[in-house]
């Protein structure tokens, strides 16, 4: 399995931000270290261009960001210091997860460590998400003949309201979120699919409900591409959660979904979206455990 990582993706901010920016590096040293991964199957990115950016964000955004014009409330909505190096970063992730989605096609699967900012609006940013990867790689591949109808399986704590409403007049694009319904975002703009959770709600509750979204999901909808949103902010532990899984029952989720996916040999791309554990460590391990199930499944054959 190959997948998307750069240096680059570190971008420097405040030591007392909320923020775990260190997790990307984090994760990458932890996946080798584990022999998850080898070194020889990490692609490292460039930075995507403006003419992708602008697949999905508008010219005057997508500038700003690089050029460090946005306003103070621009800036503030975005959740990050804006620096040059969070210009650069953004770009990398963009580009690291549209690697992951062409190297998905030919390989069956594959993923970024980072990606899933799913908040991110043409117009601006927001809760951490400058640009939306998952929408401008949709758009680039479309665009290219790649693919033609895709699914994003967003399991996030928080709602995919970027994406959500990205796509909300594309009949080829179905969005599932299943989140957190009282947690952030407060407006929540429709997806294909929406499930909000109580504020509590456990693994035997969470897994059954997901399981059963996916099997609506795929008796009807037949994409050519997934991507997999695997936020592990649904942790008990977590800051932001509200909800009550264990790390086995994110384990568990992570088992179900990609299983599901490559029984019916779709490509899959996954991506890390949030996670806000109270540690740097535990926040790596609890993220790595997608990595560590993909391996049961990406030997299985894809035409």
């Amino acid at each position: 399995m190959r997948i998307s990582y750069t240096h680059g993706y570190v971008a420097p901010i405040p030591e007392n931000h909320i923020f775990p920016m260190k997790k990307f590096s984090g994760l990458h040293s932890h996946l080798l270290a584990k022999s998850i991964i080898k070194e020889n199957q990490v692609i490292e990115p460039g930075m995507a261009d403006f003419a992708s950016l602008q697949t999905v964000h508008t010219h005057q955004y997508s500038n700003a960001v690089w050029e460090g014009t946005l306003s103070r409330k621009e800036v503030r909505r975005m959740g990050l210091p804006w620096s040059k190096g969070l210009a650069v970063r953004s770009r990398l992730a963009v580009q690291g997860t549209i690697n992951a989605a062409i190297m998905a096609l030919q390989d069956g699967i594959s993923g970024n460590l980072a990606g899933g900012t799913h908040h991110a609006m043409p117009s601006y940013g927001e809760g951490f998400c400058v640009y939306n990867d998952v929408a401008i790689a949709i758009h680039v591949l479309k665009q290219a003949k790649w693919i033609q109808k895709v699914l994003v399986l967003d399991c996030d704590v928080h709602q995919g309201n970027g994406t959500a409403e990205i796509f909300k007049s594309d009949d080829n694009v179905y969005t599932f979120s299943i989140h957190g319904e009282k947690n952030y975002p407060f407006v929540k703009p429709p997806s294909t699919l929406d499930i909000g959770l109580p504020d509590g709600t456990s693994d035997t509750e969470y897994l059954i409900t997901l399981d059963a979204a996916l099997n609506k999901i795929f008796s009807d909808f037949k994409p050519d591409l997934v991507f997999y949103l695997a936020g592990i902010d649904p942790l008990k532990t977590d800051h932001f959660g509200r909800l009550s899984l264990t790390l086995n029952g994110l384990k568990e989720r992570e088992h179900l979904v990609i299983d599901t996916v490559t029984q019916k040999e779709i490509p899959i791309v996954l991506l890390l979206s949030g996670g806000y554990a109270p540690s740097l460590q535990e926040t790596v391990e609890a993220h790595a455990l997608m990595f560590e199930a993909s391996k049961m499944y990406s030997k299985r054959y894809f035409q």
